[in-house]
């Protein structure tokens, strides 16, 4: 069986997933047969395996760092919000049940022993499993029901814990100092290190804070993590990604859905050069964009309800009168028909009128396509004729079907080896099901080199594409941040002797 090391934090987005998916690409680097853990993820990013089952992209991120396959045994149960209190319940990469939190937590206790044949399967297949924990194991009120996710996991692993506190939001010393004293001594014990992340300045300006907290907690500092700007796929809303930026030679204008899921659909464009992906949230930050990109949500019809009462709606309806280029994919392109149709109650019941760009229409059902894909686009004219012929893989994961007449492309179900068409296009305006399908290098290249000329500028000026090679140096460089500011010889001796 594997060694065990988890990753825990004094709060959400302390950075533990990154630490997480650094520890695994060092432990790569050295040799090591590693792999990711996380028991419970709850976010709208998910992502599908070769096998068609569905998991949380930071466990994705990490398994990529780890230079293996992504497998739902690194995210048993992923919870996906669909309202302000209740989630989709997904368990070893297939829907579960609907459920309010409530009721969630009175079956938790239940789905503890496929956490643990997940992990169990995981453990035997590597030699170090990196957990990541979720929120703050110092949720007192929560404790009775932490069967899994931070301190109930890290006991079930027989897994030391190294504690990550965020600086930059201020009060580091006393997040970690009263995380700490908030956990019952037998919690207490699995802590054997702690790490200050998102450190800017002089680290020589923490020392005497460190001797203190040291000699508070008792528990060594084994890292102080710089602040460092990396491009690499992170948790939903939390994304510093999703702040708006100033438009750049192409502009790109993905409209922020309330519900967004699946943004990392973006991230090849956005690691070009001279390319601005901006996250519009209203009619005044829409400005004069060279694409409009209406992404996947978690609910179409209530994100399309939202486009319509922010005035994002009419935005969009002008600029593709204009000319303007429109892409959607998935609850996007649903968005983009004549109407969307919901008889089961699926999202928000009913029929509700879609922007009419495209002449589909959606009916939502029970079951849910999840598929990985790969296909070539069709003869494609206007803004993206470009694309035409191209090659592209991704993924489908949506509960509508969609009528079309003048589909994109033909892809084939990379599960089921079954032939279809997908998308739909009108003039300049296409819709796809399929996420993934501008991450190639030569489909986001000869889109934004289109684009550029299509607006006047030379295709010249703007950056390399080189998406796949571009997000291997983050992870490189991860590696070595993690190197030089954290303890190496310190957690490999915390992973040696264990708990």
């Amino acid at each position: 069986m594997a060694n065990a090391i988890m990753i825990q934090g004094t709060m959400s987005n302390a950075g533990k997933s990154l630490i997480a998916a650094g520890l695994c690409r060092v432990f790569r680097q050295d040799g090591y047969r590693v792999a990711p853990f996380k028991a419970q993820n709850m976010a709208l990013n998910s992502f599908i395996t070769k096998e068609g089952l569905e998991m949380g992209r930071a466990q994705v991120v990490q398994a990529e760092a780890a230079g293996v396959e992504p497998s739902v045994l690194m995210n048993p149960i992923l919870l996906k919000p669909t309202s302000d209190m209740g989630s989709q319940v997904i368990v070893n990469g297939e829907v579960y049940a609907q459920l309010s939190a409530r009721d969630y937590f009175k079956i938790k206790k239940t789905l503890m022993p496929k956490v643990m044949q997940a992990y169990d399967t995981l453990s035997g297949q590597n030699d170090v499993i990196v957990i990541e924990g979720a929120g703050s194991p110092a949720e007192i009120n929560l404790k009775d029901a932490d069967v899994f996710v931070n301190m109930g996991m890290a006991k079930a692993a027989k897994a030391p814990v190294l504690l990550v506190g965020d600086i930059d939001r201020g009060g580091v010393f006393a997040q970690l100092y009263g995380t700490v004293a908030l956990l019952d001594p037998d919690e207490r014990a699995l802590v054997k290190g702690v790490i200050i992340n998102k450190f800017r300045g002089d680290e020589s300006i923490l020392t005497p804070g460190l001797k203190q907290l040291e000699a508070l907690t008792g528990v060594p500092v084994v890292g102080v993590v710089p602040y460092v700007h990396l491009d690499i796929d992170d948790e939903d809303s939390l994304s510093e990604r999703l702040e708006n930026k100033p438009a750049a030679l192409v502009d790109i204008a993905v409209i922020r859905l309330p519900r967004l899921s699946n943004f990392t659909d973006f991230r090849t464009l956005e690691a070009i050069d001279g390319v601005s992906v901006r996250y519009v949230t209203s009619p005044r930050t829409f400005g004069e964009p060279d694409l409009v990109i209406l992404p996947g949500t978690k609910n179409t019809m209530a994100d399309l309800l939202w486009l319509r009462q922010s005035g994002l709606e009419a935005k969009i309806l002008r600029f593709a009168d204009t000319g303007g280029a429109v892409f959607g994919i998935c609850g996007g392109f649903q968005m983009l028909g004549r109407a969307l149709n919901d008889p089961h109650g699926v999202e928000h019941g009913g029929t509700l009128r879609g922007m009419g760009l495209l002449p589909v229409e959606t009916t939502f059902t029970e079951q849910k396509t999840r598929t990985r894909v790969s296909g070539a686009f069709g003869n494609l004219s206007g803004a993206f004729r470009a694309v035409s012929g191209l090659p592209f893989a991704g993924y489908e994961i949506h509960m509508g079907e969609t009528e079309s007449g003048a589909p994109i492309a033909k892809i084939t179900d990379a599960v089921t080896g079954a032939a279809k068409t997908d998308g739909c296009q009108n003039g300049n305006v296409s819709g796809t099901y399929v996420h993934g399908i501008l991450d190639g290098d030569a489909v986001a290249g000869a889109l934004v080199r289109a684009l550029a000329e299509r607006k006047g500028v030379d295709p010249a000026l703007l950056g390399k594409v080189s998406g796949e090679a571009h997000k291997q140096r983050q992870y490189d460089l991860l590696a070595d941040t993690i190197r030089s500011h954290m303890d190496m010889n310190a957690i490999y001796r915390i992973l040696r002797e264990g708990v």
